[in-house]
């Protein structure tokens, strides 16, 4: 699979996990959770490489996967994704508190997504 495949699954996955949740079903989020952290850990073992495709995504038109990708590259990006998950985190919802969390968890130095 290529870089530019894993990044689409890794941003089709986090769409379809978040409609299920908001469609309350769990399984099924639980399903696609798996399958972007699948996704991810394959653009993250190709190094940089993997982390500059990822990095696309910090502008896609869908505030839930920018979030989910500044939260995996928060410390190769770290200015970037920091500023894409203050904003997501000032609004409301599931997605923002995901955005909270990923910061607090930064700035607490317990974040762990991609430690290098």
């Amino acid at each position: 699979m290529t870089l530019k495949e894993l990044v689409e699954q890794f941003a089709q996955n986090v769409v379809a996990q978040n409609e299920a949740i908001f469609r309350g079903d769990a399984k099924t989020g639980n399903k696609h959770a798996r399958k972007y952290g699948a996704a991810v850990d394959k653009l993250l073992a190709q190094g940089n490489a993997g982390r500059d495709a990822l990095a696309v995504l910090l502008e896609h038109e869908r505030m839930d996967v920018r979030v989910m990708a500044a939260a995996h590259l928060l410390r190769y990006r770290t200015a970037e994704a920091k500023a894409v998950l203050e904003q997501a985190a000032k609004g409301q919802g599931l997605v923002p508190f995901g955005a909270q969390q990923a910061l607090k968890r930064w700035e607490e130095g317990t974040w762990a997504l991609d430690p290098g």
